[in-house]
């Protein structure tokens, strides 16, 4: 089986977990990471994993499948970052979608779903593992449907909604608000690529949060 893996971008976190995955498959797959819808070629599955690129129906045709991994309870939760945005509401049952890729943004039939939970205290490296975690088994679970003659299953009609598009303003904290109001704000920042800042005194500063392990 031919397997491509395309995440646009080379420095997500998600990365090492691909590669590996990829170093984990058997002889009978034959998978490739790549980082730009241009290196893509052709074979049995496409997983779209963090892609912020629109991969075209003439690129989607060279597969027999093509997956997109997404973080929400499908067709609730349709757009960008949404396990961000659940977090930031306050959610701690979260859920992963395998879907088919479609013109129309998340809206392909269901593959399968992953569910898990986000503890109040997690901080952004810890939701990263749980979500890394399920996204990898579902991949696995679509291989699996594949090779059985699976077929997903169509979302219903009504009941969508859609997350708008982070931007690193979205990581600015407001330094009159007390810590226990912006502690979400604060976990949900990846440290590396949209840290935490706020502005005080005519200065931006940047703030980052690590967890103090107890001694048992």
């Amino acid at each position: 089986m031919l397997i491509d893996i395309l995440c646009t971008d080379p420095n997500h976190p998600v990365v090492p977990r691909l590669r590996a995955w990829i170093a984990a498959r058997g002889d009978d797959i034959s998978a490739r990471l790549v980082h730009d819808r241009s290196e893509l070629t052709r074979g049995d599955i496409l997983f779209l994993v963090s892609c912020s690129q629109l991969i075209a129906r003439d690129d989607r045709d060279r597969y027999d499948h093509v997956m997109v991994l997404h973080a929400s309870d499908l067709p609730k939760g349709r757009g960008w970052s949404p396990l961000v945005w659940d977090i930031l509401a306050g959610k701690e049952e979260m859920t992963v979608s395998l879907l088919t890729a479609e013109d129309g943004v998340d809206t392909g039939a269901i593959w399968a779903k992953q569910r898990f939970r986000v503890p109040k205290h997690a901080l952004h490296n810890e939701i990263n593992s749980q979500l890394f975690d399920a996204e990898l088994e579902l991949m696995d679970t679509g291989i699996k449907m594949v090779r059985s003659n699976e077929r997903p299953t169509p979302q219903p009609e009504g009941g969508s909604s859609y997350h708008q598009r982070r931007t690193p303003e979205d990581s600015q904290l407001d330094p009159t608000r007390p810590l226990s109001e912006l502690f979400d704000q604060i976990r949900v920042a990846d440290p590396d690529r949209y840290p935490a800042f706020f502005d005080l005194h005519g200065k931006t500063f940047e703030l980052t949060i690590r967890k103090r392990e107890t001694k048992e």
